[in-house]
Formats: structure tokens, sequence, C-alpha cells
């Protein structure tokens, strides 16, 4: 028969192994917010443009770019989902909230290239109007924004390939 001092020495054990495990998740979690929220201001992983391609980006992307998808590539409208009056889509946000970084670069430049027409929207074409590093410099700069974490995800997704 399991004497009473053991039934309460193990109740007492798994407290204390409660106890600190919830210590460490909030203390956890804590990290966390401050991890993510210090990963949009400097990043640690190491991303396909250079410095100088961001700068560039920075300008093409605020002459061409912008008015449309915003100054820091976060959109115009509270809902880039939903049609508007015409049936278009709106332009949606480039920051990381959105699709854009559930396409390889291959796509991103098709889409850059071409124009949004095609998929519902207005976004007119670039192919004539900015070089092949002025439109790499312009995803760089959008790409930018994105945290290491969905950085990370659209590299595993094909990113570059």
């Amino acid at each position: 028969m399991i004497s009473l001092s053991r039934i309460l020495f193990t109740g007492l054990f798994a407290l204390a192994l409660i106890a600190c495990s919830e210590q460490a998740s909030v203390s956890d979690s804590s990290a966390s917010m401050t991890q993510a929220a210090n990963s949009a201001s400097a990043s640690v992983v190491s991303r396909w443009y250079s410095d100088e391609q961001q700068a560039l980006g920075s300008e093409v992307f605020t002459q061409n770019c912008a008015v449309c998808h915003g100054a820091q590539a976060q959109g115009t409208v509270e809902d880039w989902r939903a049609r508007l009056d015409d049936g278009s889509f709106p332009p949606p946000p480039l920051n990381g909230s959105a699709h854009a970084w559930h396409h390889p670069q291959e796509i991103l430049l098709q889409v850059v290239n071409y124009g949004g027409e095609s998929l519902g929207g207005k976004m007119p074409a670039f192919i004539d109007v900015l070089d092949d590093a002025e439109k790499l410099a312009a995803i760089a700069y959008f790409q930018s924004f994105w945290t290491d974490d969905i950085y990370q995800q659209w590299m595993q997704m094909g990113g570059t390939n």
C-alpha cells in the first residue's frame, strides 16, 4: 500500500514542476515577443540582396510602387482581399502580411514585368519602365520589411530558385 508521505511527496513534486514550467513559459513568451519586435528592425538571417540593392529599391519603390502599395509596402486599403466596386482587387501589402512571400522570386518578377491585370488587379506592367536591376531592387526593398521567419519560409518554399 502506498504511504501518505509518498503521495504527499509526489504531489508536492508535481506542483513544483508545474510552477517551474509556468515561469519558463512566461519567460519564453516575453523573449519571443521581444525577438519578434527586434526582427523587424535588425535581420539576423542572411538575405539574397545587398544593402546597396535595398537602398536602390527604396528609391525605385518610392517612385513607382508606393502610391499603390504604401511607402513601407504595408498596403493602402484595410482589406486587400475584398474586391473593389469595379470588381478588381486592390494592391496587396508586400511587407510580409499578405501573400507576396508565397511566391518565388521568378513569379514576383513576372508580376512586376507584366502587371496584375491578368490576376484581377490593376497593376501596370513595368517590363519597359524598369531595368532588371531596378526590378530586383524593388523586390529587395519590400522584402526588407519581412520578418526573418517569413523570409526563411519563403526561402524554404523556393524563394530565389
